[in-house]
């Protein structure tokens, strides 16, 4: 009877374990969670990309060509690319489908070149032996009658960014030209190669010449002042203003001091854009800013008639990860290199009725040069030349502006053929921004070198000044290390003795800690 019974028991209660798995195998299936440690939640959807796909009116179908058995690391790209694609889907309410198509055999391989996907050499080893194989991972995304193509996978830390930036400009029928002012000096676009590469698949990026009094043309978005070495024209000044003045946004990235490290000497740019940039609240320094958090310069020594190569720190390149922590240009970035930078101030913000924020500021043991620039990257530094601390580099204003030329007669362009100014040029711009950097040369080519951020800023900036802030959460997902703490000497040293005495110490203590136990262990026995 008492077996019957047990029996019975077991049976209801693996009948009920049974159930409860059934029940969360069907819970699980709708309603899905993760817990992501990361600290820019490297592994969860960001809202954006979930208000994306909650947004799409019809079907984007991607069609995932990526060849089976990949070795490592490449299996593992595939497995975090369906966990990807498993989220969008889910967020989409039917509207986000996809596919994994094994391009094996000569028609899948002839397939995926014919929709884009070219080939990539990855090595396995086969039989105790390297071999080279051809593989396939890359995706097709599909809407209405328009196509998207990644070609391959190479980045996962991006993999998010990418998606969401391919769904968004498939489905985005409508492109925004980004302007580049000429002229002055300015660099052309070929020395912003990288940011045209990141920038072009989401925007026409543009030259803007206001030259014989031409205006900026309406649908420029945002217009870009670069780094000019000559004074900017009163006309040209005034296309500047009288845009701005129509509610469009400007980005001045200034270089206040033009410096040059082979010739170890610097001077003082006249750019005549002071009235005018204090008109909007706004103002750059003629100093450059030293840091003793920086990056470092190559520099070429002879020694026993050997040039020996070897890496400087150099105070003039400020390594810069203090940012705006409510500001989706900057709140997410970790090492930012500025090239001799000058300081900026937000003069007279409040009295406009502007609004103004520090984008990014100098290290707590950082300082500022005025009068002669002249640099020695082999030169000893004193902490006396880094007393001050979070030097502001960079700036928006929002708000309503007033125009530079309120109640001034328009200048007049007196080149032959030049447009005149019109009659009642505007006043009042309605709510807009305005950007102020520093530096102007952190985004090109030749100075940027291999920093991710330098690059993410700029990208950042455009979409902030269009009003695209979504892709901006998303883009800086990445993960990326985060700078070490600049110390005190003192702390320094006081880390490195504890270092040296401290595990020897814990030994000791714990021996003698035993050696107590023991002997009393042994005095207790003695008495019983």
């Amino acid at each position: 009877m008492m077996k019957n019974i047990r029996r019975t028991q077991s049976l209801v209660r693996l009948g009920i374990v049974l159930a409860i798995l059934v029940l969360l195998n069907f819970v699980s299936v709708r309603l899905f969670d993760r817990i992501d440690m990361t600290r820019s939640g490297l592994f969860t959807l960001a809202d954006a990309s979930k208000r994306l796909m909650q947004t799409l009116d019809d079907k984007v179908t991607v069609k995932a060509y990526f060849t089976e058995d990949l070795p490592a690391p490449y299996n593992s790209h595939r497995r975090m690319l369906l966990d990807q694609l498993n989220e969008y889907r889910a967020y989409a309410k039917g509207n986000f489908q996809f596919e994994f198509i094994d391009p094996s055999g000569e028609e899948g391989e002839r397939e995926a070149q014919q929709q884009g996907i070219a080939p990539v050499q990855v090595q396995v080893v086969k039989e105790d032996k390297f071999e080279v194989k051809r593989a396939y991972m890359g995706m097709v995304f599909l809407y209405e009658d328009r196509k998207e193509v990644i070609p391959v996978i190479q980045n996962t830390g991006t993999l998010e960014y990418e998606i969401s930036s391919t769904v968004h400009r498939l489905t985005n029928r409508t492109r925004h030209r980004i302007g580049f002012l000429s002229g002055s000096g300015s660099p052309g676009l070929e020395e912003l190669s990288r940011a045209q590469e990141l920038l072009r698949k989401q925007y026409d990026l543009v030259p803007v010449d206001v030259a014989k009094g031409a205006a900026v043309p309406p649908d420029i978005g945002v217009l870009f002042v670069i780094a000019p070495t000559s004074p900017l024209p009163e006309p040209v000044k005034f296309q500047i203003d009288q845009y701005l003045m129509r509610g469009g946004k400007v980005a001045f990235l200034l270089n206040r001091v033009e410096a040059n490290l082979q010739n170890q000497y610097g001077r003082a740019l006249e750019l005549n854009l002071d009235d005018m940039l204090q008109q909007y609240g706004l103002r750059i320094n003629p100093d450059l800013v030293r840091d003793l958090q920086c990056a470092s310069v190559t520099i070429v020594q002879q020694q026993y008639g050997f040039n020996i190569q070897s890496q400087v720190p150099f105070p003039y390149l400020p390594l810069v990860n203090t940012f705006s922590e409510g500001n989706m240009m900057v709140k997410d970035l970790q090492n930012l290199v500025m090239f001799f930078a000058s300081s900026i101030d937000t003069v007279g913000v409040g009295t406009r009725g502007l609004r103004a924020e520090i984008l990014a500021r100098s290290s707590k043991q950082s300082g500022r040069q005025t009068g002669m620039f002249i640099f020695d990257p082999l030169r000893q530094y004193t902490r006396e030349e880094f007393t001050e601390s979070s030097i502001p580099l960079g700036a928006v204003v929002e708000g309503s502006f007033t125009s530079l030329y309120e109640g001034k007669p328009a200048p007049v362009d007196t080149t032959p053929g030049a447009t005149p100014p019109p009659a009642a040029p505007a006043t009042r711009s309605p709510e807009t921004r305005v950007v102020l950097l520093g530096d102007g040369d952190f985004a090109r080519d030749q100075f940027m070198g291999g920093s991710r951020d330098n690059m993410t800023l700029f990208a950042n900036m455009v979409d902030y000044l269009m009003d695209d802030t979504g892709l901006i959460t998303i883009r800086t997902k990445e993960a990326t290390l985060p700078p070490l703490e600049q110390l005190e000497d003192g702390t320094k040293k006081m880390i490195k003795y504890a270092n040296l005495a401290l595990p020897p110490l814990l030994v000791l203590g714990y021996g003698a800690l035993r050696w107590r136990m023991r002997k009393a262990r042994k005095k207790a026995l003695e008495v019983q």
